[in-house]
């Protein structure tokens, strides 16, 4: 009896002993888990962090694609530098993105002169549409263009030609010449001689619509 008594006691302890010394264990698997769940989650927010400046920075991406910059402004046509009557100088390809009426002209010419009224009204009335009428004087005195230009009330720049500019344009044999020149710098049209403001009108109507 005693016997027996000793051998369940003995299993008694031992089974408490092993209790016991599971506990740790199970309380260090415990902590490795709640450590690598916490490196997880950290992992994933830094992703999603990332992920969110990403898409942020996509819009302004796409916009600095789509600006366009003044060296990629394109044109096609002759083009100059003149000075104008004001003393300072003109460059046509620099106004890419205008229709543009380039008018070959003098003070001298009484057609040219009569021209003059219609250019006046035409830029008045469609140069917030896109239209700049530039005037190129063959006169040799920018004085005198400077004085013609404050009596007709002329609203539009004119600059002084030469002989390369003329030549440039294919040669001007008789003015008024005017150019009607698109967005791009193509030449839509060369007109010789004196036209109504009508005529210009048509001739300006769908360029400026495109």
């Amino acid at each position: 009896m005693k016997r027996l008594l000793l051998v369940i006691g003995l299993l008694i302890l031992v089974s408490c002993c092993g209790k016991k010394e599971s506990q740790p264990e199970e309380k260090q698997v415990t902590e490795k888990q709640q450590i690598a769940e916490k490196q997880v989650a950290e992992k994933e927010q830094v992703a999603e962090k990332k992920q969110m400046a990403e898409e942020k920075q996509i819009p302004e991406k796409q916009v600095a694609e789509k600006e366009p910059s003044n060296q990629a402004k394109i044109w096609n046509g002759p083009d100059f530098t003149l000075p104008t009557i004001d003393g300072e100088t003109l460059t046509l390809s620099e106004l890419s993105g205008k229709v543009i009426i380039l008018d070959f002209w003098a003070t001298w010419c009484p057609p040219c002169r009569m021209e003059i009224p219609d250019f006046i009204q035409l830029y008045s009335q469609y140069k917030d549409k896109g239209l700049l009428i530039i005037g190129l004087s063959l006169d040799e005195s920018p004085d005198n263009v400077r004085q013609f230009k404050e009596k007709m009330g002329i609203n539009y720049p004119i600059v002084m030609g030469n002989q390369k500019v003329t030549e440039d344009f294919g040669g001007i044999r008789g003015i008024p010449t005017t150019f009607i020149i698109d967005r791009e710098g193509n030449i839509e049209t060369k007109i010789v001689g004196y036209r109504s403001k009508e005529v210009f009108e048509k001739e300006i109507d769908s360029l400026l619509k495109e």
